[in-house]
């Protein structure tokens, strides 16, 4: 059998005979030379659950010292977790939004950051564009919770980025988020959040477009469905719907990131309103996931965010679900 190094003398041979006589034969070149393209994909991906058509929306990535945020945990365990995982500190993380098309409706699930939280991230309208729908043909914006990340994105400019749309929030979210009193009781370093809740809704509730919905009552009945999935705020909630048998849940923030926090649901993370409550609503929502097997998306898993949740050695495990180039 011919080694590597027989081919090369063999190939070297056949170019010097090819030289012999008037004719030379010159290796082909690949000079071409371009600048580097410096942009992403647009950050959208299609399925379809039953009848109804998904697609998973990029609102970009943020740069986020997640070590440094998470709790119950020390960040120099964070970090090797991470690095075990090939994710560096800061970690980028996924900032996701879902777009459900029911036929006659059209319904957006959580609205990205707007110009909130800096240049890498507020790409949901252009991305809505690039999948081929426009922001004004939204019937409904569905809200997890009322955090930045997922309500920012409401309002570019103090003016609605969902002209046609009702926005419907979780009652105890309002309740909380939108209460003077309670921002003004609130520590100095989260008043901006209650700040950018009633900027981001305030067009919304000037026009008498936005709801809201009761712990676990449907947000659209007929169509998405709540589970109260507290602690993260008092509000948050699971969005989800069922078609031919199938089941699709759409968990806002139960997790942020796809390593630790499957891994150890104990780990909770700075942004928890109620850190213990969320850590029973997380083991809650994953023994869910993984007892009715059904398909789960993430805000903050890596995008599209979508895939399913199953037990291991380590107690759980996050499964993304495998690429389609169809519908």
């Amino acid at each position: 059998m011919l080694s590597r190094r027989d081919m090369l003398k063999g190939s070297l041979a056949a170019a010097a005979i090819g030289a012999v006589g008037s004719t030379v034969f010159v290796p082909l070149r690949a000079d071409a030379k371009a600048p580097l393209a410096g942009t992403q994909a647009p950050g959208y991906y299609r399925l379809m659950v039953g009848d109804v058509e998904i697609t998973a929306l990029s609102d970009g990535t943020g740069h986020f010292p997640l070590a440094d945020l998470y709790l119950n945990t020390t960040p120099e365990h964070a970090r090797t977790a991470l690095a075990n995982a090939f994710q560096g500190t800061p970690t980028h993380v996924s900032v996701n939004a879902y777009l459900l098309n029911f036929g006659d409706r059209l319904v957006l699930l959580d609205a990205g950051t707007s110009d909130l939280m800096g240049p890498a991230l507020g790409k949901l309208p252009a991305n809505i564009i690039a999948s081929g729908y426009h922001p004004d043909q939204i019937d409904d914006v569905v809200i997890t919770h009322i955090h930045t990340d997922h309500t920012g994105g409401l309002t570019l400019n103090g003016k609605k980025v969902f002209a046609n749309a009702t926005v419907h929030v979780p009652k105890l979210d309002a309740d909380y988020w939108l209460d003077p009193a309670i921002r003004d009781a609130a520590p100095d370093e989260a008043k901006a959040f209650f700040d950018q809740a009633v900027s981001a809704t305030k067009p919304y509730v000037d026009s008498s477009t936005l709801k809201t919905y009761d712990a676990d009552a449907p947000a659209l009945p007929g169509l998405v469905n709540t589970t109260h999935r507290p602690g993260h705020t008092p509000g948050h909630s699971a969005l989800w719907f069922e078609s031919k048998g199938e089941k699709f849940v759409y968990w806002g923030d139960i997790t942020h990131g796809d390593i630790l926090q499957f891994d150890e649901p104990g780990v909770s993370i700075a942004f928890d309103v109620d850190p213990n409550q969320a850590i029973e609503t997380r083991e809650a929502a994953f023994a869910e996931a993984v007892a009715e097997k059904y398909l789960v998306a993430g805000c903050h898993i890596a995008f599209p965010g979508i895939g399913h949740v199953r037990e291991d050695a380590t107690m759980y495990d996050w499964v993304p679900m495998n690429y389609r180039s169809d519908v």
